[in-house]
């Protein structure tokens, strides 16, 4: 055992599962105020965050809560080492049953060395998923079938991947949409089976799919957008056939909230904080397609991307 693993063992490791012991503790608590609440103005309104990145593992557990039949089983991909992830709070707080998968070796070695891969029935598979080996991956790995959730955060090819995803039916689906493209058209990146969000462009805003693209797409496929998170990142979609067991009225205001953070970078991968407006004239020259015409342009041909309200959110004059 080398110098630095000594340390982690005896030093990092019990310091890290103290902390998490004590986010568990405020999550639990969380879960207990949020499950008195019967209506929201959005669903981010209930939103906190354990280990999602945002406030995603708040707005999960309050539609948990209204689901009591949900299946206690998930899938998410795009995961890195899970130490910041959609499911991992429901892996702690609810036991259920997960696939998770990665496109690194590292990454998925990393789950499998920590305490949560023997505690839990999870399930941690390295793969680059493309629209062509999603459906196989849930099937061999025991995941087809009626699931109670399904994330998807690959950065590139989020949009073309769930499209084709019929090995499974999740009641809840989590699906990253790309902010920077407004919320005006159905636009998407055109599909690469080897995208990288970093080679396809330095800045990394050139990925995805805009709200209104996977928000057509949902309705295309049986789904109904709840709204999303406040960060505005990842849209919540429920089965349209059970959308009755959420109960009439409980969410008020369903529209998408855009980006505010300053995630773009350099040519030579600084940060360089672009924000607003400004991020989509970045990757403004680059192709996308526009799913209402069908027609492939430059982003720059598409005007008025962002709504008055995104505007006004944004900081932006109208």
């Amino acid at each position: 055992m080398h110098l630095v693993d000594r340390v982690y063992a005896k030093v990092l490791n019990p310091l890290c599962d103290s902390t998490e012991r004590l986010l568990m503790l405020g999550g639990v608590q969380a879960s207990l105020c949020v499950g008195k609440v019967d209506r929201v103005r959005t669903i981010s309104d209930v939103g906190f965050q354990v280990f999602s990145q945002y406030d995603e593992d708040g707005i999960i557990e309050w539609l948990v809560q209204r689901l009591p039949d949900i299946p206690p089983h998930f899938v998410e991909f795009g995961v890195e080492s899970y130490v910041e992830a959609n499911t991992r709070f429901l892996l702690y707080h609810r036991n259920w049953r997960g696939l998770v998968m990665d496109g690194s070796h590292q990454n998925i070695s990393a789950i499998k060395s920590r305490a949560t891969f023997w505690k839990h029935d999870l399930n941690a598979i390295h793969a680059f998923i493309d629209k062509d080996n999603i459906n196989d991956l849930i099937r061999e790995n025991g995941f087809d079938g009626e699931i109670g959730l399904l994330s998807i955060d690959i950065d590139g090819n989020d949009y073309w991947v769930w499209k084709e995803i019929n090995a499974c039916r999740p009641w809840l689906v989590i699906v990253e949409y790309n902010a920077t493209l407004g919320d005006q058209h159905a636009l998407v990146v055109p599909y690469d089976a080897k995208f990288e969000r970093i080679k396809a462009h330095p800045s990394g805003l050139y990925h995805g799919a805009s709200i209104a693209a996977l928000k057509r797409l949902g309705e295309e496929i049986g789904y109904t957008l709840l709204g999303s998170n406040r960060a505005g990142d990842n849209a919540f979609f429920i089965r349209r056939d059970l959308l009755v067991l959420l109960g009439e009225g409980c969410i008020i205001d369903k529209a998408p909230f855009p980006a505010i953070y300053r995630e773009s970078r350099d040519a030579s991968g600084n940060l360089n904080y672009v924000r607003a407006i400004e991020r989509n004239r970045v990757i403004s020259d680059l192709p996308i397609l526009d799913l209402e015409s069908g027609r492939a342009a430059k982003l720059s041909d598409f005007r008025n991307c962002y709504s008055a309200q995104w505007r006004n959110i944004m900081g932006e004059s109208t």
